[in-house]
């Protein structure tokens, strides 16, 4: 049976231990991190979405997107996790279950209105990369409002990793980036024309068949076995 200064001397270990584990990074951290942004960018930091304890997003404007990169760097995120874009325009094609055969219900037609997730946008196009600090273990996303020329900073002086994704992103979405040195096609043919990400572009699968497609059930062939005779 355990005695009480046994069960005392347990419970004052167990707050030692405590004391020595370090706290999880907080509100503290990434408000410093936002903090030293807005520094860098003044009003080109245009909006935040901060989740204490978990995950941290920004926006920037397309003036200040390779500033934003760098400053950033300079801050101790100099893991790049990925870039690549968002098209926010509701599918005009509606969504894949519905048949493009079936009689349009009342009110169909009216397109949902567009929006653009964790710290807004005003465009249909937005730059979207991911960070992480990992002495801080902490990370962030960097979003950017593409403007109409369709035309953003390359992030390859700041990370020499983003060639490849502004690479798919300029062959998938249409997306230029000034300054990157070969924007040639990762997937698709030189001549191909299009770009398959975009939500307004027509997939001839879609077009032919609802997908993933109604499941066509075929009668199973007959067997000379089956409705014969018992004789």
């Amino acid at each position: 049976m355990a005695r009480l200064s046994d069960a005392g001397a347990d419970a004052s270990t167990a707050t030692d231990e405590a004391a020595e584990t370090p706290e999880l990074p907080g509100d503290g951290l990434r408000e410093g991190i936002v903090d030293a942004l807005r520094a860098d960018l003044g009003e080109h930091l245009l909006d935040t979405h901060l989740v204490p304890q978990d995950d941290l997003w920004v926006r920037v404007s397309a003036e200040a997107w390779a500033i934003a990169g760098a400053a950033l760097k300079a801050q101790g995120f100099e893991h790049f996790c990925f870039l690549s874009a968002i098209d926010w325009l509701p599918s005009p094609y509606g969504k894949g279950e519905d048949d493009p055969s079936a009689p349009a219900e009342e009110g169909d037609g009216e397109q949902p209105e567009m929006t653009s997730g964790y710290a807004g946008g005003e465009s249909r196009f937005q730059l979207l990369a991911r960070l992480t600090d990992i002495e801080r273990h902490v990370s962030i996303t960097v979003k950017a409002d593409v403007p109409e020329s369709m035309s953003m900073p390359t992030w390859i002086p700041q990370f020499a990793g983003a060639n490849w994704h502004e690479r798919e992103t300029h062959e998938m979405f249409g997306v230029g980036f000034d300054g990157h040195p070969d924007l040639r096609n990762i997937y698709l043919p030189t001549e191909f024309e299009g770009f398959p990400l975009r939500k307004d572009f027509p997939l001839l699968s879609r077009m032919v068949k609802p997908w993933p497609g109604i499941v066509d059930v075929e009668p199973m062939p007959e067997s000379d076995d089956d409705g014969g005779d018992a004789s």
